[in-house]
């Protein structure tokens, strides 16, 4: 699908809250949420709530939907597994969900109303809105637009609210046991993986292994869960089984600055018999298993760091250069849906910080999967402000960065360097943006050049809030075709003495659709963005 620019009719109308600029007319889009160590959100500090809706019924309610001036947002699960993919609809009632259509500087609000298969908002007239959900707001036109998310694993699994679990450890016939060194040279981890039910987690002892050590047994273990919906049920009649994985470092040669060219790679790997266990946070799952070596497979890369640094100015002209990744992750039964899930790590690069120039390498990784599962890869290349800034205790870095994500075999089919660089000239209401200030209101009008590389089908502006406990950072998020080059902040969205510092994103992935279903569209391969990010600023 297309989005349409604006009519020169609506121009005068919508100057005052969204500019127009100078990027040809956008096609469909991406950018890809966030996970706990999801290498699609690199180093940013990001709130991932509006990811994960729950699941429900079917809504109640009955009522005909008026092409010309009604809107429906549907909401369907798609569960992926081994049987294929079941869509499940979500229950919209009581979801926060509104659209705001513009009036000047402000904006007509809809509420929606429950009925079969979703929430229909009323008397909206033709032309652009935000759809907004949570703290995300959609720019679109669309009469039907869809808040449907992917997930991994059988519909039926049961998930209890809880993020770890204790677990009685005992592996055998590990790799040599390694300790951590250094950010590139992290030693071992352990990984428990499933895709019969939604299944990531880190395996954390209380007692470590020795180095060397080929076992592990340890009664007091703890998993992790990190998938953000909790701990699944295991259930053995549904033949849920679940893998346990071990990564080690590898030293592979020398960097461009002369330090270690060294990544970490899954070695070992078991798939446990099916069982049956529920998480009550007292119980420990069973983990007994011998490991297996699994096969390297050796691929060549030629990654120009170079490429990626050049764009500092214009990531923040104030600026420094930050950290950058490498990941191999597993795409879950194909690359149909596009990269769906977090299953773990195949393989991690992790880059000294401010590495520069080019590595041309020849690495490996492991794979323990079925075959008709994929591999992807993620690069990241991060900037960061250089000075931090202290919230009481807690200490924050603006940030922003460029990112690449597509099938391994695309990626390293040619030198892996950034298709779109940052967007230019970031300001707030005409005021340079690099600059930390106190702004004039709670209501600025954020506004930016085009990339020099690249032709952006839609930006994503971020306004991230800097707060002193370690919550979740507080994100607005604004979704925009790619010929707007500003956007004013609706009323009462920013608090009064609050600090905040704006992140905008420049995204020209061939299939991403934010205007029409902003998630199931986010993981499509590839997707290619690039950020620049502002100084802090205070409001009013």
């Amino acid at each position: 699908m297309f989005l349409r620019r604006l009519s020169l009719l609506l121009v005068p109308t919508c100057a005052a809250w969204l500019g127009c600029g100078e990027a040809a007319p956008p096609y469909e889009e991406v950018n890809p949420p966030e996970f706990t160590r999801d290498p699609r959100e690199g180093a940013a500090d990001i709130s991932n709530e509006e990811m994960l809706p729950g699941c429900g019924e079917a809504d109640a309610g009955t009522g005909p939907v008026d092409a010309g001036t009604s809107v429906l947002v549907t909401a369907d699960t798609r569960f992926h597994s081994s049987a294929g993919v079941t869509v499940v609809p979500q229950n919209m009632a009581g979801r926060d969900v509104e659209i705001l259509i513009p009036n000047g500087v402000d904006f007509d609000r809809r509420t929606g109303t429950p009925v079969a298969g979703g929430l229909r908002f009323d008397n909206v007239p033709d032309g652009e809105y935000f759809l907004r959900s949570n703290r995300f707001f959609y720019l679109t036109r669309e009469r039907r637009f869809d808040l449907g998310v992917n997930r991994i694993g059988r519909p039926d699994a049961v998930y209890v609210p809880m993020t770890e679990t204790p677990a009685l450890a005992a592996l055998y016939n590990l790799a040599p046991w390694q300790y951590y060194t250094s950010t590139s040279q992290q030693g071992t981890a352990l990984q428990l993986i499933s895709a019969d039910v939604d299944l990531y987690s880190t395996l954390s002892y209380s007692m470590e292994p020795g180095e060397g050590d080929t076992s592990y047994v340890d009664p007091g273990a703890y998993a992790f869960i990190s998938t953000g919906y909790g701990a699944p049920v295991l259930d053995a009649s549904k033949n849920d089984r679940v893998y346990v994985n071990q990564l080690n470092s590898v030293v592979a040669g020398t960097l461009p600055s002369g330090g270690t060219l060294a990544y970490q790679t899954l070695l070992r790997s078991a798939r446990l018999p099916s069982f049956s266990f529920t998480p009550d946070g007292t119980t420990a799952m069973p983990l007994a298993a011998t490991l297996s070596p699994v096969t390297q497979t050796p691929f060549s890369l030629e990654w120009r760091l170079n490429e990626f640094t050049r764009w500092l100015p214009d990531s923040n002209p104030t600026g420094t250069l930050s950290s950058s990744t490498l990941s191999l992750v597993p795409a879950p039964f194909g690359y149909q849906s596009g990269w769906v899930g977090y299953q773990g790590e195949l393989f991690n690069l992790w880059l000294p910080r401010g590495e520069n120039g080019v590595i041309a390498s020849r690495l490996a990784y492991g794979n323990p999967y079925p075959s008709n599962w994929g591999v992807v890869g993620a690069v990241t290349y991060s900037f960061r402000s250089a000075a931090p800034v202290f919230m009481g205790s807690r200490v924050h870095y603006p940030s922003g960065n460029i990112f690449i994500t597509d099938r391994l075999d695309h990626l390293v089919a040619s030198p892996i360097q950034p298709p779109v660089s940052p967007p230019r000239e970031l300001r707030i209401d005409g005021v340079d943006a690099y600059v930390s200030r106190v702004v004039g209101s709670n209501q600025p009008v954020i506004s930016w050049r085009p990339p020099v590389l690249g032709t952006p089908r839609h930006y994503t502006v971020s306004v991230l809030q800097l707060i002193s406990t370690y919550a979740a950072t507080p994100t607005l998020r604004f979704y925009l075709p790619g010929d707007r080059t500003q956007v004013r902040l609706p009323p009462n969205l920013l608090q009064p003495g609050s600090t905040y510092y704006v992140r905008v994103a420049a995204d020209t992935s061939p299939y991403y659709e934010p205007s029409r279903a902003p998630y199931v569209t986010a993981e499509l391969l590839p997707a290619f963005s690039a950020d620049t990010f502002s100084a802090v600023f205070t409001t009013p």
